[in-house]
């Protein structure tokens, strides 16, 4: 029974495929990749889950049966000599590295992990973080590369220079600014004599930074501006550039502002700003009534669309969604802006520059309508002679978008009809308004659950009987039974921004009310439709878990400014109640 003792069930016998381990060289080599695996899966892949409320004891599962798996598979490789030992050895290489990779791609995918902090196997970018390492040391403790639009880069000083630490202030200015997510940071004059202060936008949110001399603030504000090729003498005029800064393996695009202010200048840096706005329509935070509302005004491509907000309130990033909702290539479509954010594909964007010479922007508005276009769009519609030229336009062949500072759909088209200033001109050519704020979203690492009492759903006007939980901002996650600082949101208990919105058509009855300035009975008609107001829509989106009632409150008691000779109707202090979700 020779065979019988060579192989079980088909496979060298244990004894025998376990004789490798006599050779001294054999079992060295094996452990190495068990020993590498080990370490990520517990300094890294552990604590990657832990930090993110991942299933840890699912992966921890699954990462002990991938190295259960390859040990099997190593020792028990049905391949004699030599040849045996190193398939096996690929063949748990090949699973552990797997087990590994399939981690991350997974997790890279969960919406509780932000992009910042997704794992990547990406060995280039490992090298290129080493060398930019290598380079900062070289140069002395810089961390950032900062090249213009040329590419050329900033020279970084020598670490005895005077200059060094103004790099280091530089820099640690831009660092402390995306490490808290901001999309903007401004140095300007904090209002004391001889002092700048630094403000960061945060989700929306201006939250104050640190102070500085102004002696030091103006060498600062100076370097930025140096790395964006713009003219560091000029103290007074507005000047804008672009620069590209690495910092290890990732890589950032800001835009550079600076203006003279009162008693000093004005810098701002504004990040990714092509990115802040490219969002497809399905993304604004529109209910799907809205949404469907909103491609019904589409698709009647004629008439005045207002499109209203507040400063940094998503107006631009609204224009730019519905526009796509339009066939760029069937059509002429046509922006007027005075500042572009973002390329949009097919569709001629016009820019009006106040500062040169030219035609001022009521005039542009109107040799652009009479080019006979499909689609054009304002991004501001700065006076009454620029309103009076929409209104003036063919109506009935061009679809025109325009853009106001307002807080609310009635407040638009007030705002809208003071401008104009010929009620029968006005009403006429309005055919819809689309009117939105912006809402921090709760950060879903860290928000916390909570049963609200039925006194509060009952001033809400949501159902007690299916509204059982809602969330508020958290800020901090449990590790290893301690609270630290939630690494999604840096213990704001928020990420990100929304949507809440106002969608309604203007027809033949709401031009009626328009005319005569009936704004009550106006009101009255858009409740009608059974559309949300955007207070509904808000509430909505607090039961859901997207965002809070405290950020609710916040964000429609905010005083509100519609626009030029408009009182808007008042915001009350709580939301107003919501249909049933």
């Amino acid at each position: 029974m020779p065979e019988l003792q060579d192989t079980v069930l088909g496979f060298p016998s244990l004894l025998a495929a376990g004789a490798f381990l006599v050779s001294i060289w054999k079992p060295l080599v094996l452990i190495i990749p068990f020993v590498g695996w080990a370490a990520v899966v517990s300094k890294v892949l552990d604590k990657h889950a832990a930090r993110f409320f991942l299933p840890r004891e699912m992966w921890n599962i699954g990462h002990l049966s991938a190295g259960l798996i390859a040990l099997l598979l190593a020792v028990l490789m049905p391949v004699e000599g030599t040849l045996g030992f190193w398939a096996g050895f690929g063949a748990a290489l090949f699973v552990l590295l797997g087990d590994i990779v399939l981690f991350a791609q997974i997790t890279n995918k969960d919406e509780r992990v932000p992009e910042q902090f997704h794992l990547t196997l990406d060995f280039s970018k490992w090298t290129e973080a080493r060398k930019a390492k290598s380079d900062a040391k070289k140069a002395g403790k810089a961390e950032l590369v900062i090249r213009a639009v040329d590419k050329s880069a900033l020279a970084v000083p020598a670490t005895d220079a005077p200059d060094f630490q103004v790099r280091l202030a530089a820099e640690s200015l831009f660092m402390r600014a995306v490490d808290a997510r901001a999309s903007q940071v401004e140095l300007a004059p904090a209002g004391k004599e001889n002092l700048y202060g630094a403000v960061l936008m945060i989700d929306g949110v201006r939250t104050a930074g640190a102070t500085m001399p102004a002696s030091d603030a103006v060498k600062l504000i100076d370097l930025w501006k140096a790395g964006a090729k713009l003219d560091i003498n000029e103290r007074r005029k507005p000047l804008q550039g672009e620069v590209n800064i690495e910092r290890g393996d990732r890589k950032y695009k800001a835009r550079v502002s600076s203006v003279g202010v009162q008693g000093g200048m004005r810098l701002t840096l504004l990040f990714s700003p092509d990115q802040a706005v490219r969002r497809k329509p399905d993304q604004l935070g529109l209910l799907e009534a809205q949404m469907n509302e909103l491609r019904e005004i589409v698709a009647d491509p004629k008439g005045t669309v207002i499109l209203a907000g507040m400063p940094d309130g998503g107006r631009t990033t609204t224009m730019y969604s519905v526009l796509k909702l339009h066939d760029a290539y069937t059509t002429n479509v046509q922006t007027i802006e005075l500042d572009v954010q973002d390329a949009l594909e097919g569709i001629r964007q016009n820019t009006w520059d106040p500062m040169a010479e030219g035609p001022d922007y009521s005039t542009l508005t109107r040799s652009i309508l009479r080019r006979d276009p499909d689609v054009v769009a304002l991004a501001e519609v700065p006076d009454a002679n620029t309103a009076k030229e929409i209104c003036k336009s063919d109506q009935e062949r061009t679809r025109v978008y325009a853009s106001l500072k307002a807080p609310s759909a009635l407040a638009a088209v007030q705002t809208w009809m003071k401008l104009v200033g010929d009620a029968d001109l006005g009403a006429k050519a309005t055919h819809g308004v689309v009117a939105g704020r912006l809402v921090r979203k709760l950060c879903s690492n860290c928000r916390v659950q909570y049963q609200p009492a039925p006194d509060m759903l009952k001033k809400l006007g949501l159902p007690a009987d299916k509204v059982k939980v809602l969330y508020k901002k958290g800020g901090q996650v449990i590790l290893k039974k301690d609270p630290e600082t939630c690494p999604a949101c840096q213990g704001t208990g928020y990420a990100g921004q929304e949507g809440i919105f106002e969608v309604y058509k203007i027809g033949p009855a709401e031009q009626e009310l328009l005319k005569a300035g009936d704004w009550n009975t106006l009101r009255t008609e858009f409740r009608k439709r059974q559309l949300p107001s955007m207070q509904q829509a808000a509430l909505r989106k607090a039961v859901d878990g997207t965002t809070s009632i405290e950020e609710i409150t916040r964000v429609m008691a905010e005083p509100q400014s519609p626009g030029p000779g408009t009182q808007p109707p008042s915001s009350p202090k709580s939301p107003a109640p919501a249909p049933k979700p």
